[in-house]
């Protein structure tokens, strides 16, 4: 029972792993003796995160744009190349669009779907291999999807793609872990509430403290709260947990 959370020794993929959520947790796994692999869009940034978390432990970046078949590919092959196994793919690498309905333009759209929605499922695909051969009975392979309380309910901003391509993952999580539990792979999302990031910041400028004041747990999520998470699914404790959706975001979606 005293190592239920334990994932050291792991290998994790965190994809958007150099800022906001996505860093907050590879910084989990890292001080918590995982070996870390990181992707990100923008070169200097994902190898600054990486150099910054190595101090730490292990963490290695691996710069690609999931936007592309092209960066799927490339991330792949490097994972590769470098490990025998993937222990832990964490689907973090997301995008977001704002404009008003008569005026949102179909670049935006299909750029927010594409990373959000479509990279979750061929780069799952693509690392499927690696998964297998980490996957057994007792210690499974995880999948660990990160959707959004905005894919459980209707957001206020105008950010059509965004919402219903993180309704898509979660209902993507589930029949990936229909389809793969047989193999001892198990597949969860997590839908985050408003934490501090990049994406998150022009919200919680405007509205911050509107946030806070709405929020049962009157704050917004902590590093802590979100690396949590993902290491009790990546560890025994979640052994026996797959296909589920589990919000994180101080009680916002029980007042919806």
């Amino acid at each position: 029972m005293k190592d239920l959370f334990n994932v050291e020794g792991k290998t994790v993929l965190v994809t958007g792993g150099s800022r906001g959520v996505g860093e907050m947790i590879a910084e989990g796994f890292v001080q918590n003796g995982a070996k870390v692999y990181i992707t990100a869009r923008k070169k200097e940034a994902c190898e600054a995160t990486a150099e910054r978390l190595s101090a730490m432990g292990f963490c290695e970046a691996i710069p690609v744009d999931l936007a592309t078949s092209d960066g799927v590919e490339t991330v792949s092959a490097g994972i590769e190349a470098r490990e025998k196994q993937l222990d832990v793919l964490i689907n973090n690498a997301g995008a977001v669009w704002a404009a008003p309905i008569d005026e949102f333009p179909e670049d935006g759209w299909d750029k927010v779907v594409t990373v959000n929605l479509k990279s979750v499922f061929f780069l799952t695909q693509r690392l499927l291999p690696l998964l297998r051969k980490s996957a057994t009975p007792d210690d499974p392979a995880r999948v660990i999807n990160i959707g959004s309380i905005d894919g459980l309910h209707v957001p206020p901003l105008e950010t059509f793609p965004y919402s219903a391509s993180k309704a898509g993952v979660h209902h993507l999580t589930r029949a990936l872990a229909a389809r793969l539990a047989a193999e001892d792979i198990i597949v969860n999302a997590i839908a985050p509430g408003p934490f501090q990031s990049k994406m998150m910041a022009a919200t919680l400028s405007a509205l911050g403290d509107q946030i806070v004041a709405n929020n049962p747990r009157k704050r917004i999520g902590t590093p802590e709260d979100i690396a949590g998470t993902a290491i009790f699914l990546a560890s025994r404790a979640g052994a026996y947990t797959t296909g589920a959706v589990i919000p994180v975001d101080g009680g916002t979606s029980t007042t919806l």
